[in-house]
């Protein structure tokens, strides 16, 4: 095989990828590590697409579709095959817990309250850690694991469109297939030993499978268009956020498009269509 040339910046990029990603907390750092020995017991981890070097070290919103409990691993598992450190937008509940909470506080993720007086301020502390930071915030604009009835996209919120529009950051769409099978949906919240051994068991199962977790990058979402002021915009915006995930997402998909092959009994269903499926 012969060896492609460099391009003169090539170099420079790499260097500038790697203090990027060397200036996130050590404490996360570490724990990306650890994460990504999780993902390789668990399954193939197949990352496609990337984060444009001009992109990097700028105000950067990553929005990702939501399928199952353990595909925010595989996420971070992907942002690290990509250099990149991102802080997660975590419900309020995780940052109270004993332990964790102090955990997600010193690698700066972002704290959102969820049907709170203090919701809003979600907002303000997601646009200022944008702003104030050079490392990307990742997001969930569906605000939940999808229930689709075929486990595309739902229709989304407006959360992530509005944090973008009011940074000004850059969306970029990630979309992600595979971890659904690595552990089921079991139950809303995990209260009793017996839940805790449900997902447990089902990880243990993906373990033997090996199943392949595809995540892919895609281009930037133009939103220049759009302005935060203006009413209508942040739906807009929403609309072509989750309509660039689909379209990531559809490829790696491919004979699945309708009923996934793998069924999860635990998993609960909506009657609504995912009004961005192909």
């Amino acid at each position: 095989m012969v060896a492609l040339p460099t391009g003169p910046h090539e170099p420079t990029r790499r260097t500038d990828r790697e203090k990027l990603f060397r200036g996130a907390p050590l404490l996360w750092r570490t724990l990306m590590r650890v994460d990504r020995a999780i993902i390789g017991i668990t399954g193939r981890l197949e990352v496609t697409g990337d984060v444009p070097d001009e992109l990097r070290g700028k105000p950067l919103l990553l929005a990702a579709n939501h399928i199952g409990n353990l595909d925010a691993l595989v996420l971070i598992a992907a942002c690290r095959s990509r250099r990149l450190a991102p802080r997660f937008l975590a419900t309020g509940g995780l940052f109270d817990a004993p332990v964790l909470g102090g955990v997600l506080r010193r690698c700066r993720h972002v704290r959102a309250d969820r049907g709170k007086s203090t919701a809003g301020e979600a907002m303000d502390k997601v646009v200022a850690a944008l702003t104030g930071d050079h490392h990307p915030v990742l997001v969930y604009p569906e605000g939940r694991i999808t229930l689709e009835p075929d486990m595309w996209p739902e229709r989304g919120k407006t959360g992530a469109a509005r944090m973008a529009l009011a940074s000004g950051a850059t969306v970029v769409p990630i979309s992600q297939w595979g971890a659904h099978e690595a552990m089921c949906y079991g139950m809303v919240r995990v209260e009793s030993a017996a839940d805790l051994r449900i997902l447990l068991t089902s990880w243990l199962r993906a373990v033997r499978r090996r199943p392949r977790l595809r995540v892919h990058f895609g281009p930037p979402v133009d939103l220049g268009d759009l302005s935060a002021d203006r009413i209508g915009d942040a739906a807009r915006a929403r609309d072509r956020i989750m309509r660039a995930i689909t379209e990531g997402l559809t490829p790696l998909r491919d004979g699945e498009l309708g009923a996934p092959h793998h069924q999860d009994p635990t998993r609960p269903a909506t009657d609504k269509p995912s009004p961005w499926r192909p």
